[in-house]
């Protein structure tokens, strides 16, 4: 994982681009300049830690990007590329591919990745992975593109002002991420997950998509003949993701996903896997430690805890509002920046589990989606946003004809707040602290067997990830599969509220936040229970930071009145 940077056509450089990330990659930055384009790479060394520099020449073409490719290996030999090979970086036989095959290579990969490559037939192409697990942001402006791993690097080089999309900051009250490929910085745009564009005289021409998910439904199987292929699809996706030549292991929380990933890696691995777990030091708040502690014993993982209490809340804040500069106000983001604090200096790379629910059918709003309205049925859509937000997020979730009501739900949230939100917050948390977050469940092979499954084998009476937790109820019984889940919630409202009628009071003074609400609303917001107090402290604490250019501690200052 690393940051990347680029301007093509003429005039421009990337290296104020690159500068703005270098968080990103701190093993070093190389940048290239020749006439027509400049590139520029800031590395975190993952595979080939000496010869895996970019760019990467090879077969005419040139290549930089931001994640891994897991099926490198394969590709070299399935492709007899072997002697080619100059480097062991796992983007090199990419080169070798696109000089056989031309863009139909893009179909081959199998990982995370945002690249740029310049093709041996002076073609340019930005790519993005089917998941959207790796950003990338571009602008067209004077007969150049500009391309980045992070907004902050347009503002700071001076491509474009702090001007906010009042359309997005709505989308980000509302539902705690922002929609499309249009950002909340007026005129950059991000790349839409899977989407494969051309660079042509300075515009940027889309070429077409990879999508994430098989749009179909199979027709099932015996069910104890799908459990057996299960094994099999994950544990290979959990083999790949583990290829790295430097230290690796997870975040385990009590849930099933994070749960099935360590068993698999506890199978693979001859010693004992790191994990790492987050609990909450607050009256009430649902903890999941001694679920976690109970697997990390039963599979001898080497366990650390770290906890999080209303000190971290307050420390953490403005220091996430700061690396999430394309905005996630997610609470979720807190725990998982501290997670990353406490592994970084031990791990380099983090296996999660995210994407088991929107793959296997986790979510109680499937379930809810599944029941007649009489038994309490709704759509599985969010609710209280205001009608034309709303309208802007059905359009993005739209799905295609033919799936059934449980995957028109699962794809809106692949399609949405997956990539805007679970996986934005993953990027932006570990990248600050130069650790790189992989996602076995979001892997090409597992989505061909998940997704299509019939219903009865994500959903069944109560249970959501039915077939998963089958699965692991005899791969892993420590886990508890069918125990009640607690849900996952950070007590944010319990910390904010002692100071809330003060924070609301200079909240609704900041002019970002009186854009989009009424200072009467925020305030009355701030008076009540729960609400939109957090979503209103973490816009407010990010507007400071990313629009007015506050040090995240006076951004805090400025809303709390303390330092």
């Amino acid at each position: 994982m690393c940051g990347i940077a680029g301007v093509i056509g003429p005039g421009g450089s990337a290296r104020p681009l690159i500068e703005a990330i270098t968080h990103r990659g701190p093993d070093g930055v190389f940048v290239e300049e020749t006439p027509g384009r400049s590139l520029a790479h800031a590395r975190l060394s993952i595979i080939d830690l000496e010869g895996g520099w970019q760019p990467l020449h090879g077969a005419g073409s040139t290549v930089i990007g931001n994640g891994e490719i897991y099926n490198y290996v394969e590709l070299t030999r399935d492709f007899d590329l072997g002697e080619r090979l100059v480097t062991g970086s796992d983007f090199e036989p990419l080169l070798h591919l696109y000089a056989q095959e031309g863009p139909a290579a893009f179909e081959r990969l199998r990982g995370m990745y945002a690249f740029c490559l310049i093709g041996n037939d002076g073609r340019t192409w930005l790519v993005r992975d089917p998941f959207g697990i790796k950003p990338l942001y571009l602008l067209e402006q004077g007969g150049s593109v500009a391309f980045a791993s992070e907004p902050r690097a347009f503002l700071a080089a001076g491509l474009i002002g702090a001007e906010l999309s009042e359309d997005r900051a709505r989308e980000l009250l509302a539902f705690n991420y922002t929609l499309g490929e249009t950002t909340i910085f007026e005129g950059l745009r991000r790349l839409a997950p899977g989407e494969i564009v051309e660079i042509v005289d300075g515009k940027a021409v889309p070429r077409g998509r990879r999508i994430a998910v098989p749009a179909k439904l199979s027709r099932g199987d015996d069910e104890a003949r799908l459990i057996d292929r299960l094994d099999t699809v994950l544990e290979d996706s959990v083999r790949v993701h583990q290829r790295s030549d430097v230290p690796y292991g997870l975040f385990l929380s009590g849930g099933i996903d994070s749960a099935a990933v360590a068993t698999l890696m506890s199978r693979l691995n001859e010693r004992p896997v790191t994990a790492f777990t987050c609990g909450f030091d607050a009256p009430g708040a649902r903890d999941e430690r001694a679920q976690a502690e109970r697997v990390a014993k039963a599979l001898n993982l080497d366990w650390r805890e770290t906890r999080f209490g209303e000190e971290d809340f307050w420390r953490i804040l403005p220091q996430v509002a700061w690396a999430m500069d394309d905005p996630t106000a997610d609470y979720a983001t807190l725990p998982t920046y501290k997670l990353a604090e406490a592994a970084k200096g031990t791990l380099t790379v983090i296996l999660t589990g995210e994407g088991g629910d929107e793959l296997f059918g986790g979510y109680g709003r499937y379930r809810r989606a599944l029941r007649p309205a009489w038994l309490g049925g709704r759509l599985a859509e969010p609710r209280g946003a205001e009608p034309a937000v709303l309208a802007r997020w059905r359009a993005a979730a739209q799905a295609p004809e033919g799936l059934t009501r449980l995957q028109q739900a699962q794809w809106a949230d692949i399609a949405t707040w997956l990539p805007n939100d679970l996986l934005t917050k993953l990027d932006r948390c570990l990248m600050a602290h130069g650790l790189e977050g992989r996602t076995p469940f979001l892997d090409p092979e597992v989505a061909a067997f998940a997704f299509p499954l019939p219903d009865r084998f994500k959903v069944r009476g109560r249970y959501g990830k039915w077939l998963l937790r089958k699965w692991l109820e005899r791969a892993c019984p420590a886990a508890e599969p069918w125990a009640r889940k607690q849900g996952f919630t950070v007590p944010v409202d319990a910390w904010i509220a002692p100071r809330a009628q003060a924070i609301g009071a200079r909240v609704a003074k900041l002019g970002a936040v009186r854009r989009v609400r009424s200072p009467q609303a925020v305030e009355a917001a701030f008076s009540a229970d729960g609400g939109e107090r957090w979503p209103l402290l973490f816009y407010a604490v990010w507007s400071l930071i990313h629009v007015e250019g506050a040090a995240p501690a006076d951004a805090l200052a400025a809303v709390t009145g303390t330092i």
